[in-house]
């Protein structure tokens, strides 16, 4: 497995999960849990993970992905 990116963007991140898997990618969110720990201050980002294998597809649809989110921010 691979870091695509991390983010301490709880919406963010859901939305890159969601764009993944529509486009045939499987994410793994590292650290969701974290923010129960940390108190819900959102210090410590979620890391998004995909397979070796899909990385370079990744970083595409997360180039895209974030160029749309950013026109929504």
């Amino acid at each position: 497995m691979r870091e695509l990116t991390r983010s301490s963007n709880p919406v963010f991140v859901s939305w890159l999960e969601a764009t993944l898997r529509a486009e045939g990618v499987e994410p793994f969110v590292m650290d969701q849990n974290m923010s129960v720990m940390e108190g819900s201050i959102g210090i410590l980002p979620r890391r998004v993970m995909v397979v070796d294998e899909d990385f370079e597809q990744a970083k595409t649809i997360l180039q895209k992905a974030s160029e749309e989110f950013d026109d929504f921010g």
